[in-house]
């Protein structure tokens, strides 16, 4: 996982500071990352973590559904996965908040090169 400090105290497009916005993309998971994908224009710091918000949770989403259908074991496994990604989830908008551009390894690629298009 890769971190890189980011300029805190600089303003985005909706006025808001950098990394609260980016808290923000975190906050309701893929729903808050699709609408500062839309919303945020200016900040690619606010945009990355928004890509990366909404990749993120809507594979875990899925994966998460796959294996709730698979019997006895899927269940347990379905389980693990939402634990997993609430301690995910916390860790992304603690990094955000405190300015940190915290890359996920594949996921915080896949969000890098969809925003370089």
């Amino acid at each position: 996982m890769e971190e890189a400090k980011t300029e805190s105290g600089k303003k985005t497009t909706l006025g808001v500071e950098e990394n609260v916005e980016s808290l923000l993309a975190y906050s309701l998971t893929f729903v808050t990352g699709i609408l500062f994908l839309l919303l945020e224009k200016k900040s690619k710091v606010v945009r990355f973590h928004a890509m990366q918000s909404t990749i993120t949770f809507v594979v875990l989403l899925v994966f998460s559904q796959v294996l709730f259908i698979v019997p006895a074991v899927g269940n347990i496994l379905s389980r693990l996965m939402s634990l997993g990604g609430f301690i995910l989830w916390i860790v992304l908008m603690v990094k955000a908040y405190q300015g940190e551009k915290f890359k996920l390894p594949v996921v915080g690629d896949i969000a890098e090169k969809e925003l370089n298009k």
